[in-house]
């Protein structure tokens, strides 16, 4: 399976049932005939899952006797359980028996057993989350979002490494603007390890342009833009919010009455295209009016 792009997916951590996940990734595999997908699973799964003929060359299965629970401390639980299957979908790719590991379970035990199997290239010492969100002229990276609550100057400058080359080389942003998420753009406002991050970003060999608010990030300010685990999971979740009010606020208006309605029908098509380019699409999904689902994020782990 040389010539394929090798994907290992972790089909145990998920609220789903690991069958739906299975049935998800043999669909992805016939969607896309680069990839060859190894599904790390429990024995009972790998067993009776019934991979179609035609894909089998490229579906395959690899066992794992345990799970990590999403309520488990995250180094114990990787360590305690060596053949998880978060923990065996890492070894593979650590080991370079796949080309990238895709895992629905705790994301602690993730980023732990990604540092302890995988290892990060000098300098990074710590790993972070990001995500790519949407702004008035495109998209933006923001990290950390939940990896490292408490962060040290020079992991900031870390995340801007780690973030101006994931622009260029994923986003396919030539010289990335990188910013620091503060509460004002001078840079003596902040914390003071907002104020040494500052400083070494601003000596670092990236396009750094300086603070940037909150309410900015929407506008486009910055290509990447950089924050400790603890403040970026509490804004991606704001949003979240937000955008879900937003929605509902919406809906209710347009179910008041059947002028409202009609206006709603008629704009379906508007509304769909505003969903998918800001995300809501993946908030709230089904009809138009449609019910609440749970909300997966396209996050990257570095």
């Amino acid at each position: 399976m040389g010539r394929f792009i090798r994907v290992a997916v972790d089909i145990m951590g998920a609220d789903l049932e690991p069958t739906v996940l299975a049935e998800g990734a043999v669909t992805a595999a016939r969607e896309n005939p680069d990839i060859a997908v190894t599904l790390v699973a429990d024995h009972e799964t790998a067993k009776t899952f019934a991979i179609p003929e035609d894909l089998r060359e490229r579906v395959s299965f690899v066992t794992a006797s345990q799970v990590i629970g999403m309520d488990e401390p995250p180094l114990m639980a990787v360590r305690r359980k060596p053949d998880a299957s978060l923990v065996v979908g890492m070894k593979l790719l650590g080991s370079g028996e796949v080309d990238a590991f895709v895992t629905p379970g705790n994301t602690g035990a993730a980023l732990a057993a990604a540092t302890l199997y995988v290892g990060c290239l000098p300098p990074i010492t710590r790993p972070a989350i990001a995500i790519i969100l949407p702004h008035h002229q495109g998209r933006f990276l923001l990290l950390d979002v939940g990896a490292n609550v408490d962060c040290k100057p020079e992991h900031f400058l870390q995340f801007a490494l780690m973030g101006t080359a994931y622009a260029e080389a994923v986003m396919g942003i030539a010289n990335p603007r990188v910013a620091l998420l503060n509460i004002g753009e001078e840079a003596i406002k902040g914390t003071s390890t907002a104020k040494e991050a500052f400083a070494l970003l601003q000596s670092a060999p990236i396009n750094f342009i300086g603070n940037v608010e909150g309410r900015d990030l929407l506008e486009g300010a910055a290509d990447v833009v950089v924050t400790d685990g603890f403040v970026g999971n509490i804004l991606l979740k704001a949003a979240e919010g937000i955008g879900l009010f937003i929605w509902r606020e919406i809906k209710d208006l347009m179910m008041t009455n059947w002028r409202t309605k009609l206006a709603g029908f008629t704009s379906a098509t508007l509304f769909e295209s505003v969903r998918q380019a800001v995300g809501l699409a993946r908030i709230w999904r089904g009809t138009t009016f449609g019910h609440q689902r749970r909300l997966h994020h396209r996050s990257r782990l570095f």
